[in-house]
Protein backbone atom coordinates (compact mmCIF):
# COMPACT_ATOMS: atom_id res chain seq x y z
CA UNK A 1 0.00 0.00 0.00
CA UNK A 2 1.44 3.46 -0.92
CA UNK A 3 1.54 6.29 1.38
CA UNK A 4 -1.03 7.87 -1.13
CA UNK A 5 -3.70 5.74 -0.73
CA UNK A 6 -3.50 5.74 2.79
CA UNK A 7 -6.24 9.08 2.87
CA UNK A 8 -8.97 6.86 1.47
CA UNK A 9 -8.59 4.64 4.17
CA UNK A 10 -11.56 4.34 7.47
CA UNK A 11 -9.94 6.48 10.38
CA UNK A 12 -9.78 3.01 12.14
CA UNK A 13 -7.67 1.50 9.93
CA UNK A 14 -5.37 4.46 8.87
CA UNK A 15 -4.58 4.53 12.71
CA UNK A 16 -3.83 0.69 12.83
CA UNK A 17 -1.66 0.88 9.88
CA UNK A 18 0.09 3.70 11.11
CA UNK A 19 0.60 2.31 14.25
CA UNK A 20 2.09 -0.84 12.81
CA UNK A 21 3.87 0.76 10.40
CA UNK A 22 5.69 2.87 13.19
CA UNK A 23 5.69 -0.20 15.98
CA UNK A 24 7.84 -1.94 12.59
CA UNK A 25 9.77 1.34 12.45
CA UNK A 26 10.85 1.38 15.57
CA UNK A 27 11.73 -2.79 15.93
CA UNK A 28 13.45 -2.50 12.90
CA UNK A 29 15.93 0.04 14.25
CA UNK A 30 14.48 2.93 11.75
CA UNK A 31 14.15 4.99 14.72
CA UNK A 32 16.87 4.65 17.42
CA UNK A 33 15.81 5.03 21.23
CA UNK A 34 15.90 8.48 22.25
CA UNK A 35 14.84 9.56 18.68
CA UNK A 36 12.48 12.54 18.72
CA UNK A 37 8.93 11.20 16.50
CA UNK A 38 7.52 14.44 14.59
CA UNK A 39 3.92 14.46 14.04
CA UNK A 40 4.47 16.36 11.24
CA UNK A 41 6.92 15.38 9.52
CA UNK A 42 5.76 11.85 9.72
CA UNK A 43 2.63 13.07 8.50
CA UNK A 44 4.38 14.38 5.37
CA UNK A 45 6.11 10.55 5.18
CA UNK A 46 2.98 9.28 5.04
CA UNK A 47 0.96 12.06 3.42
CA UNK A 48 -1.91 11.91 5.76
CA UNK A 49 -2.74 14.73 8.33
CA UNK A 50 -1.61 14.96 11.62
CA UNK A 51 -4.59 13.35 14.12
CA UNK A 52 -4.06 9.62 12.50
CA UNK A 53 -0.13 10.17 13.74
CA UNK A 54 -1.12 11.74 17.03
CA UNK A 55 -3.33 8.24 17.55
CA UNK A 56 -0.98 5.98 16.75
CA UNK A 57 1.80 7.66 18.65
CA UNK A 58 -0.66 7.63 21.64
CA UNK A 59 -1.15 4.15 21.01
CA UNK A 60 2.50 3.53 20.44
CA UNK A 61 2.75 4.83 24.07
CA UNK A 62 0.39 2.66 25.74
CA UNK A 63 2.45 0.02 24.72
CA UNK A 64 5.51 1.64 26.06
CA UNK A 65 7.28 1.66 22.85
CA UNK A 66 7.55 5.53 22.92
CA UNK A 67 7.12 8.16 25.87
CA UNK A 68 5.40 11.55 25.92
CA UNK A 69 8.19 14.31 27.27
CA UNK A 70 5.84 17.62 27.83
CA UNK A 71 6.41 20.40 25.58
CA UNK A 72 9.12 18.50 23.75
CA UNK A 73 6.96 15.65 22.54
CA UNK A 74 6.84 11.56 21.74
CA UNK A 75 10.56 9.89 22.01
CA UNK A 76 11.24 6.26 20.95
CA UNK A 77 11.76 4.47 24.66
CA UNK A 78 14.48 3.87 26.01
CA UNK A 79 15.57 1.81 29.14
CA UNK A 80 18.12 1.84 31.37
CA UNK A 81 20.26 -1.66 32.93
CA UNK A 82 18.52 -1.28 36.02
CA UNK A 83 15.32 -1.19 34.30
CA UNK A 84 15.79 -3.84 32.24
CA UNK A 85 16.71 -6.18 34.64
CA UNK A 86 13.84 -5.12 37.27
CA UNK A 87 11.41 -6.34 34.12
CA UNK A 88 12.98 -9.24 33.91
CA UNK A 89 12.93 -10.15 37.35
CA UNK A 90 9.33 -9.60 37.26
CA UNK A 91 9.37 -11.54 34.35
CA UNK A 92 10.74 -14.65 35.89
CA UNK A 93 8.43 -14.62 38.72
CA UNK A 94 5.35 -14.31 36.55
CA UNK A 95 6.77 -16.75 33.52
CA UNK A 96 7.13 -19.43 35.56
CA UNK A 97 3.84 -19.32 37.03
CA UNK A 98 2.89 -19.67 33.54
CA UNK A 99 5.11 -22.48 32.46
CA UNK A 100 3.60 -24.58 35.39
CA UNK A 101 0.39 -23.45 34.84
CA UNK A 102 0.77 -24.50 30.90
CA UNK A 103 2.09 -28.04 32.15
CA UNK A 104 -0.94 -28.66 34.25
CA UNK A 105 -3.03 -27.34 31.47
CA UNK A 106 -1.30 -28.81 28.24
CA UNK A 107 -3.26 -30.30 25.99
CA UNK A 108 -2.26 -32.09 22.37
CA UNK A 109 -3.36 -29.15 20.09
CA UNK A 110 -1.41 -27.18 22.29
CA UNK A 111 1.71 -28.86 22.58
CA UNK A 112 1.44 -29.32 18.64
CA UNK A 113 1.31 -25.34 18.49
CA UNK A 114 4.11 -24.95 20.76
CA UNK A 115 6.15 -27.41 18.85
CA UNK A 116 5.36 -25.83 15.48
CA UNK A 117 6.37 -22.24 17.09
CA UNK A 118 9.73 -23.88 18.51
CA UNK A 119 10.53 -25.76 14.76
CA UNK A 120 9.91 -21.93 13.17
CA UNK A 121 12.28 -20.30 15.66
CA UNK A 122 15.35 -23.15 14.93
CA UNK A 123 14.41 -22.94 11.41
CA UNK A 124 15.17 -18.75 11.22
CA UNK A 125 17.69 -17.94 9.10
CA UNK A 126 19.13 -14.62 8.64
CA UNK A 127 16.09 -12.96 7.75
CA UNK A 128 14.57 -9.63 9.71
CA UNK A 129 15.05 -8.88 13.05
CA UNK A 130 11.28 -7.78 13.24
CA UNK A 131 10.59 -11.52 12.06
CA UNK A 132 12.47 -12.90 14.79
CA UNK A 133 11.02 -10.66 17.56
CA UNK A 134 7.38 -11.55 16.56
CA UNK A 135 8.10 -14.91 16.74
CA UNK A 136 9.97 -14.79 19.63
CA UNK A 137 7.25 -12.39 21.43
CA UNK A 138 4.34 -15.18 20.00
CA UNK A 139 5.87 -17.76 22.06
CA UNK A 140 5.67 -16.30 25.00
CA UNK A 141 2.39 -14.79 24.28
CA UNK A 142 1.15 -18.60 23.18
CA UNK A 143 2.60 -18.89 26.75
CA UNK A 144 0.84 -16.97 28.92
CA UNK A 145 -2.62 -16.83 27.00
CA UNK A 146 -2.30 -20.68 27.79
CA UNK A 147 -1.37 -20.62 31.34
CA UNK A 148 -5.60 -19.57 31.59
CA UNK A 149 -4.83 -16.59 33.65
CA UNK A 150 -5.01 -13.97 31.57
CA UNK A 151 -4.19 -11.04 34.13
CA UNK A 152 -0.17 -12.72 33.85
CA UNK A 153 -0.98 -11.56 30.40
CA UNK A 154 -2.01 -8.71 30.90
CA UNK A 155 0.79 -7.68 33.09
CA UNK A 156 3.46 -9.04 31.10
CA UNK A 157 2.45 -7.69 27.50
CA UNK A 158 2.37 -4.42 29.43
CA UNK A 159 6.06 -5.13 29.99
CA UNK A 160 7.45 -7.33 28.05
CA UNK A 161 6.53 -5.91 24.56
CA UNK A 162 9.03 -2.30 25.44
CA UNK A 163 11.87 -4.59 26.43
CA UNK A 164 11.77 -6.44 23.37
CA UNK A 165 11.75 -3.45 21.43
CA UNK A 166 14.51 -2.54 23.46
CA UNK A 167 16.78 -5.67 22.11
CA UNK A 168 15.63 -4.87 18.53
CA UNK A 169 17.05 -1.85 18.36
CA UNK A 170 20.17 -2.57 19.93
CA UNK A 171 20.77 -4.08 16.67
CA UNK A 172 21.76 -7.67 18.28
CA UNK A 173 23.34 -10.00 15.59
CA UNK A 174 21.93 -11.97 13.54
CA UNK A 175 23.71 -14.74 14.90
CA UNK A 176 22.81 -14.22 18.41
CA UNK A 177 19.39 -13.98 17.31
CA UNK A 178 19.41 -17.20 15.79
CA UNK A 179 20.99 -18.77 19.07
CA UNK A 180 18.63 -17.34 20.95
CA UNK A 181 15.89 -18.30 19.46
CA UNK A 182 16.95 -21.88 19.19
CA UNK A 183 16.82 -21.77 22.79
CA UNK A 184 13.35 -21.63 22.96
CA UNK A 185 12.94 -25.52 23.18
CA UNK A 186 14.64 -25.99 26.86
CA UNK A 187 11.13 -24.05 27.32
CA UNK A 188 8.96 -26.37 25.58
CA UNK A 189 10.74 -29.27 27.59
CA UNK A 190 9.69 -27.49 31.19
CA UNK A 191 5.82 -27.46 29.61
CA UNK A 192 6.07 -31.10 28.61
CA UNK A 193 7.83 -31.87 31.76
CA UNK A 194 10.41 -33.81 30.54
CA UNK A 195 12.98 -30.86 31.92
CA UNK A 196 15.01 -31.54 34.62
CA UNK A 197 15.41 -27.54 35.37
CA UNK A 198 12.64 -25.83 37.58
CA UNK A 199 10.75 -23.63 35.80
CA UNK A 200 12.48 -20.41 37.45
CA UNK A 201 16.02 -21.91 36.85
CA UNK A 202 14.67 -22.36 32.95
CA UNK A 203 13.57 -19.01 32.99
CA UNK A 204 16.68 -17.18 34.34
CA UNK A 205 18.84 -19.81 31.74
CA UNK A 206 16.28 -18.52 28.99
CA UNK A 207 16.70 -14.57 29.79
CA UNK A 208 20.50 -14.80 30.51
CA UNK A 209 20.42 -15.49 26.60
CA UNK A 210 20.20 -11.98 25.71
CA UNK A 211 20.69 -9.91 28.96
CA UNK A 212 22.88 -9.83 31.82
CA UNK A 213 21.89 -10.83 35.20
CA UNK A 214 18.40 -11.05 34.63
CA UNK A 215 17.57 -12.38 38.22
CA UNK A 216 19.58 -9.53 39.86
CA UNK A 217 15.96 -7.83 41.31
CA UNK A 218 14.64 -11.24 42.06
CA UNK A 219 14.70 -13.43 45.02
CA UNK A 220 16.19 -15.66 42.96
CA UNK A 221 19.52 -13.75 43.05
CA UNK A 222 22.71 -15.64 44.13
CA UNK A 223 21.10 -18.99 44.53
CA UNK A 224 20.77 -19.49 40.29
CA UNK A 225 24.32 -18.19 40.49
CA UNK A 226 25.76 -20.57 43.27
CA UNK A 227 24.13 -23.96 41.32
CA UNK A 228 24.59 -23.60 38.11
CA UNK A 229 28.24 -20.78 37.70
CA UNK A 230 29.75 -23.54 39.58
CA UNK A 231 29.24 -26.24 36.92
CA UNK A 232 30.96 -23.72 34.54
CA UNK A 233 27.12 -22.92 32.74
CA UNK A 234 27.08 -19.71 30.83
CA UNK A 235 25.81 -18.14 27.49
CA UNK A 236 26.63 -16.09 25.18
CA UNK A 237 24.39 -12.94 26.20
CA UNK A 238 24.49 -9.42 24.36
CA UNK A 239 25.48 -7.42 27.91
CA UNK A 240 22.25 -5.85 28.07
Amino acid sequence: MTAGNLVELPSATLKNFLFNALRDAILSGKFKPGQRLNESQLAREYEVSRIPVREALFQLQEQGLVMNHPRRGMFVNTLTEEEVQKINGLRIILESEALKLCRVRLTPAVEAHFSDLVEKMEQWQQNSQIEAAQLDLEFHRSLWFHSGNEYIGRVLDSLVVVLFAHRAVLNTSHELMRWHLKHHRQLLEVVQGTSSQTPEDAMIAHLRDGFSNPEKYSSMAGSYASRNDSRGISTPNSGH
